[in-house]
C-alpha cells in the first residue's frame, strides 16, 4: 500500500473520465466502486449462492445491478488445489466484463497468500540470481496480462504485488535486512513487473499501474514507503492502500492520510482493500480476526451489526469524497462473499465470515448500498 497535479492519461481513461480533469465526487460517488472476488468459484463449487431481494444471481450481477464497476482478481502462482490461479481469474475475468465491470488484477508474485509480513518466492523461481528473477517476473507478468487481452478481457488496473510495504519476492526483494534497507534490489523486481505488464497490454487499451501497500491510517509509514520507491524511478499511476480500521486506525487517521498523500503526490488513491463486520458473531469453527467491540476504533458510531456496517461504508464514501483535487478514485471491499464452507487454506476455516457484505445464508446486507454510482 510525483507532484503531478493532473490525472495521469491511462488512469483516466480507464476510468471514464477525462484526462486534466477530476471529477466532483461528491456528486457522482466513487470513480471505482469494486470489490474482491477471488473465492467466488470455490464458494460456488461447495453449493452457496447469493441473494438480493430475493432473487438468485452470480455474485458479480448482483453487485454490478447494485452499481459496483470494478472486479479485483487475485492470482497465485502455485496454491493448493481450488485456490486462485490465472485460470479461475481469466474465468472470473470474463464473468465481471460481461456483467459490465472493469478488471484489476491482483499479482502476489507468490504461491499462496502474500502479505506485509511474507512474500515467499514462487517454489519455482527459487535460487535465480536478482537479475534473473527480474527477468522471469517481467514475462509472468507481461504473459498474465496478454492472456486476458487475448480472451477479449483486457486488464484495467493491475498491482504488481500484494500490500508490498516490506519489498515483495522474499529474500532478493526484501527491503529490511539484518545488514540495512535495500529499496535498490526491491525497486529492480518491482520496475521489471511494470515494464511486463505494459509490454503485454493490447494497443489502445488503457491499463493503470497500482503500487499496493498496507498502511492506510499511517501517513508517515507511507510517505516513507512512496518516497523510497519514487527516489529509485519507479513510474506508477495509482497508490493503492489496505485500510481495516480494526488494524490500521480510526476514519480520521484514513483521512488525514489520504489528504496529504493526494496533495504530496497528485497521483490517484484508490482503496484496494477494506472491510467491516455486520457481526461480532462466528459462521464456522474457526475464530474469527474480529471478535470484539474494543478493536473497532469507530465502533461507537459503526458498531459491528448490519446496519452499522453500511454506515461505516457511507463514512468511507464521504472520506474519498473529500480529498483535494478529487484523488480520492475510491474503494474495493475485500471478498464481500467468502461465505463459511470455503477455508483460508485445504481444511481450514473462514476467519473473515462476518466481514462479509453478505449472511451466511448469501442474503444481500444493506451495505451493498456502498457500491451506488451517485452520492
Amino acid at each position: 500500500m510525483r507532484r503531478r497535479t493532473v490525472l495521469v492519461a491511462p488512469l483516466a481513461a480507464a476510468l471514464g473520465t477525462v484526462a486534466g480533469r477530476a471529477p466532483a465526487l461528491a456528486a457522482t460517488g466513487p470513480r471505482i466502486r469494486g470489490a474482491d472476488l477471488s473465492f467466488t468459484v470455490q464458494e460456488e463449487a461447495v453449493g452457496k449462492s447469493y441473494r438480493d431481494g430475493g432473487v438468485t444471481q452470480p455474485v458479480e450481477r448482483i453487485l454490478a445491478a447494485r452499481g459496483a464497476n470494478f472486479v479485483r482478481l487475485r492470482v497465485w502462482n502455485a496454491p493448493p488445489a481450488g485456490y486462485s490461479t490465472l485460470s479461475s481469474a481469466l474465468t472470473l475475468g470474463r464473468r465481471a466484463k460481461q456483467a459490465g465491470m472493469k478488471v484489476l488484477l491482483d499479482l502476489h508474485y507468490s504461491d499462496f497468500w502474500a502479505d506485509p509480513s511474507k512474500q515467499p518466492i514462487p517454489r519455482a523461481w527459487a535460487g535465480q540470481s536478482l537479475s534473473t528473477l527480474a527477468g522471469t517476473v517481467r514475462a509472468y507478468t507481461r504473459d498474465a496480462i496478454a492472456a486476458f487481452a487475448r480472451q477479449g478481457t483486457p486488464v484495467d488496473m493491475i498491482q504488481v504485488g500484494n500490500e508490498i510495504t516490506n519489498g515483495m519476492l522474499f529474500p532478493l526483494g526484501q527491503v529490511y535486512r539484518s545488514d540495512g534497507q535495500h529499496w535498490a534490489e526491491f525497486a529492480t523486481l518491482l520496475k521489471a513487473g511494470i515494464t511486463g505488464a505494459r509490454e503485454g497490454n493490447p494497443a489502445g487499451n488503457p491499463l493503470a499501474i497500482m503500487v499496493h501497500i498496507d498502511r492506510g491510517g499511517a501517513n508517515g509509514d507511507s510517505r516513507y514507503f512512496y518516497d523510497h520507491i519514487l527516489a529509485q524511478g519507479v513510474a506508477f499511476d495509482v497508490i493503492g492502500l489496505s485500510y481495516y480500521p480494526f488494524w490500521h486506525g480510526s476514519l480520521a487517521a484514513l483521512r488525514s492520510n489520504l489528504n496529504d498523500l493526494a496533495t504530496r503526490y497528485g497521483k490517484d488513491l484508490v482503496l484496494a482493500e477494506t472491510s467491516y463486520p455486520w457481526t461480532l458473531g462466528n459462521g464456522d469453527q474457526l475464530g474469527n480476526l474480529i471478535g470484539s467491540p474494543s478493536q473497532l476504533p469507530d465502533g461507537g458510531s459503526f458498531p459491528a451489526t448490519p446496519t452499522g456496517q453500511a454506515a461505516y461504508f457511507e463514512q468511507l464514501r464521504a472520506v474519498l469524497a473529500a480529498v483535494p483535487s478529487g484523488r480520492g478514485a475510491g474503494f474495493f471491499d475485500w471478498e464481500p462473499g467468502w461465505l463459511p464452507g470455503v477455508g483460508w487454506s485445504p481444511g481450514q476455516g473462514n476467519p473473515n465470515d462476518n466481514l462479509t457484505m453478505f449472511d451466511w445464508s448469501g442474503n444481500a446486507l444493506p451495505s451493498l448500498n456502498a457500491f451506488r454510482p451517485g452520492s
